[in-house]
């Protein structure tokens, strides 16, 4: 078994499985880049170690309909599209909607808690888990090497707005049956205690309707139905009408109310013409960008980049927590919304959004019940890993059976202990416009140099003859701090690198670029302690 994503970071949850030559995927998401990533619009796992072996998959399992679960499916259906995918009915749904723009038509395998299926060597069980999306499942693996457990993304909560809880029975008889590989979700490991239920979130949306003296404008994920519900619930009881805002919010609220999975009172919901008419106060907008997303809706709203404008006495509510590495981004949007006049109602400040994840209490009634041999920490950053690992050891699991891996990492299941069997490549995958891998750590180098040092371009001709500049270089600068003499102290310093290479015998116009450029880039950390890129352009005269 092999995760190609999902271990030392939130999101990318890809798991490879590999019995009698055959391989089950579970999982197959998304991870969304950070600052340091300018360009990129999201980050893939790596399938360079299934890439030969793409008709070996007898099925790709999904454990729940978000992103960092579902996202990459299309990325790998591309590469083999019949294969068969397999998840719930919600899962599946908003998969079929998203390879519909990828112009894939998927062959699919619906299954539902308590189903049992076969695939290859395979025999899979599936188990109700409760978690901020409908229908998310657990899937018991079972293969001639032994039982695995996967939990994916997962929580106890005993009063879920749909009241589909987690089937702890199902866990317990797993434990009894004996479970050789537990893969547990780590997210919210090193946090204490229980996590709080959804219904307990009621009470602090009310308030919001009932005290915002005009727009409500809620931003949420589009995959998060049960919160979506709840404030619809809400916008009925106050008298406010509401227009979904985004196209993955209307595709996916679309999908969940034509499957059942939200209830829309009548005439609840209208489209944003209908809205403009009525007073701000009748009035509820759903809208995605909880994360900050530049391109979201509410971005653009607090950049003024949007048709809707947010105005003085506008309540802005964030229902949704801040996914690790985002806070920066969340935090700009809120003071920008601020500065427009809103209201901001979100997490720090109310109660209006509880983790999808199971806290540490929860993962430790987990293993008591389930009691794994072995156990293997996922979703979740180092510190997630390690604290789900430490709990697993204190309810008894031997510390030899625990395996903290990273991306890539082979662990193998043999005669019931798990050991480190080798290692495949598991690296970022970017996403960068409609190129895949095109992208590489170096151009993103070379973005964040442009970002923050600028970039200087020379053009030096030289004489074929001697070697030596026929004229003085241009010098064309972008976001590097300069004047019209500004340059002169560098021409120097290259008349001397380029006198240098003819002494040596170096004439090659990529080597003479390449002495320009250490020559240039010499001089502007000594004299500016900046970095900019360098793009030297020799011409031979």
């Amino acid at each position: 078994m092999v995760a190609l994503g999902g271990l030392g970071e939130i999101g990318r949850n890809m798991t490879v499985l590999e019995h009698d030559g055959r391989l089950l995927i579970v999982d197959c998401g998304v991870l969304f880049p950070e600052e340091h990533q300018p360009g990129v619009d999201v980050i893939l796992p790596d399938f360079t170690s299934i890439r030969d072996r793409l008709h070996d998959i007898d099925a790709l399992v999904l454990t729940h309909g978000h992103e960092d679960h579902i996202g990459g499916v299309p990325y790998l259906l591309r590469e083999r599209p019949d294969i068969p995918v397999v998840g719930s009915r919600l899962t599946l749904a908003f998969v079929a909607a998203k390879l519909k723009e990828h112009r894939i038509r998927p062959v699919t395998h619906q299954v539902r808690e308590g189903d049992r299926s076969t695939f290859g060597p395979f025999d899979c069980e599936f188990i109700a888990v409760n978690h901020s999306i409908p229908d998310g499942l657990a899937v018991a693996i079972r293969t001639g090497a032994g039982l695995i457990l996967h939990t994916g993304d997962f929580k106890m909560d005993q009063f879920p707005l749909d009241r589909r809880i987690t089937d702890l029975r199902a866990f317990a008889r797993l434990g009894e049956e004996g479970v050789n590989l537990f893969l547990v979700d780590s997210t919210n490991a090193d946090v204490p205690g229980f996590t709080t239920s959804e219904a307990e979130l009621t009470p602090a949306i009310e308030t919001v309707f009932r005290t915002a003296p005009r727009r409500v404008i809620v931003s949420s994920f589009a995959s998060h139905v049960h919160r979506i519900q709840q404030v619809l619930d809400s916008a009925a009881v106050h008298g406010r009408k509401v227009a979904f805002v985004g196209r993955s919010m209307v595709r996916n609220m679309g999908i969940a109310r034509d499957l059942g999975y939200l209830t829309v009172p009548p005439d609840l919901v209208v489209d944003m013409k209908a809205l403009e008419k009525l007073p701000p106060s009748q009035v509820c907008l759903i809208c995605t960008g909880s994360q900050g997303e530049p391109l979201a809706a509410l971005s653009r709203m607090a950049n003024r980049d949007h048709v809707i404008r947010i105005t003085d006495g506008d309540t802005v509510l964030l229902a949704s927590s801040l996914i690790p590495g985002n806070e920066n981004a969340v935090y700009r949007v809120i003071n920008e919304l601020t500065r427009w006049g809103a209201n901001v109602v979100h997490k720090g400040n109310a109660k209006v959004h509880v983790s999808g994840h199971a806290s540490a209490g929860e993962l430790s009634y987990l293993y008591n019940l389930v009691r794994p041999r072995n156990v293997m920490p996922v979703h979740g950053e180092w510190r997630h890993l390690n604290a789900n690992a430490a709990i697993a050891v204190r309810t008894g699991v031997h510390p030899r059976g625990v395996v903290i891996a990273e991306d890539g990492v082979a662990v193998d299941l043999l005669d019931g202990k798990v050991h480190i069997a080798g290692k495949v490549p598991a690296g970022n995958v970017y996403v960068d416009g409609s190129t895949v891998g095109g992208a590489t750590e170096a151009h993103l180098r070379d973005r964040r140099t442009l970002a923050q040092e600028g970039v200087v371009t020379v053009v030096a001709i030289v004489d074929a003859d001697t070697g030596a500049l026929a004229e003085k270089p241009d010098f064309l600068a972008r976001g590097f701090v300069h004047d019209e003499r500004t340059f002169d102290e560098v021409v120097p310093l290259i008349e001397r690198a380029l006198a240098k290479a003819a002494e040596e015998g170096v004439g090659g116009s990529v080597q003479l670029e390449q002495l320009i450029a250490r020559a240039v880039g010499r001089w502007a950390d000594n004299a500016y302690r900046r970095s900019p890129l360098i793009i030297p352009i020799v011409i031979d005269a």
